[in-house]
């Protein structure tokens, strides 16, 4: 099968086709054949050596975790899905899925029905976004009807998610992003927006029950001023460091890290959203699997509206 290999850490360049040899699924295990498959921020931070490179180990490895594709063989033991069912899914994180790559394997457990209403592009982009939002929303935070939530990089591709589910979920809520973005994220239920470039967040924003810091640096920090006593800041890709840590502590504030994992009945439901109309997913540009460098390029310029997809099948 055609996979995109690299054989050492680096930039964009390092990502190139190959032919391998294609997975077979052991028992409870499903062979997909991949369709299409999402581009995130870790799948380049790895590419270079940081983000999962740890869990993957030395080259050659191919990145990527984001699935939309159909059954092509389920093992024995699998009673959830069966040949020629359209699926979507985050197999294998933080481990190597191999999602770019014309098929995986993986616990059939760990996908989920694709929406209906999507093409493969557009289900390729949901799985790691939305599950990071949900988790983080839901299973962390708790967010509940008539809470405050701030939402950094609310534009982005966790961040699109994030404001539609906290809507859902009768949230109130403010999300940072460039003006540009601004009417768009309106369209997808923010009830106030911040122009990260223009002001600073802490002058615009107040009594905050939870922050979704989906940017790092010193946001998470900073989020502090504009918490709640009692308030939550999730830090999603920077994770709690002990100043953070200690500074919410000392003013009766709390911070989670996070890590989003594999979560099939989670991606049923984010269907059954999407196919209801609540959410809806914003795909900025398809690549061809040949062009994963240039994905990864554009990726990393911070510039994308929602998600990039490859498309894998022909």
């Amino acid at each position: 099968m055609r996979a995109v290999v690299q054989h050492g850490f680096g930039g964009p360049e390092v990502l190139r086709v190959e032919e391998v040899p294609r997975p077979e699924p052991v028992p409870t295990e499903v062979l997909v054949r991949v369709h299409a498959a999402g581009v995130n921020p870790v799948d380049w931070k790895t590419r270079g050596g940081t983000g999962m490179a740890g869990v993957l180990g030395e080259p050659p490895v191919t990145v990527g975790w984001d699935v939309s594709g159909v059954v092509e063989e389920v093992g024995f033991g699998v009673s959830t899905l069966k040949a020629g069912d359209e699926v979507y899914g985050m197999p294998w994180f933080p481990r190597a899925a191999g999602a770019y790559a014309e098929f995986v394997t993986a616990p059939s457990r760990q996908f989920a029905r694709k929406p209906a209403s999507l093409s493969h592009e557009q289900a390729a982009a949901v799985p790691l976004a939305a599950l990071t939002a949900w988790q983080a929303l839901v299973d962390t935070a708790g967010v509940r009807s008539g809470q405050r939530v701030l939402i950094h990089a609310a534009a982005g591709g966790v961040g699109h998610f994030a404001v539609q589910f906290a809507k859902h979920l009768g949230a109130h809520v403010i999300g940072t992003a460039s003006g540009a973005r601004h009417e768009w994220l309106t369209s997808l239920g923010a009830d106030e927006l911040i122009d990260y470039t223009a002001v600073r967040f802490e002058d615009a924003a107040k009594e905050i029950d939870v922050v979704i810091d989906l940017v790092g640096g010193d946001t998470s920090l900073r989020s502090l001023d504009v918490l709640r006593p009692g308030g939550l800041v999730v830090a999603v890709p920077a994770g709690v460091s002990p100043e953070l840590r200690d500074a919410a502590e000392s003013r009766g504030m709390r911070t989670s890290a996070f890590l989003v994992e594999p979560d099939g009945p989670a991606l049923t439901r984010i269907a059954e959203l999407i196919d209801g109309g609540e959410v809806s997913v914003e795909v900025e540009q398809v690549f061809p699997l040949e062009q994963a460098a240039q994905a990864h390029t554009q990726g990393e310029l911070g510039r994308t509206r929602g998600k990039l997809v490859l498309r894998v099948a022909p």
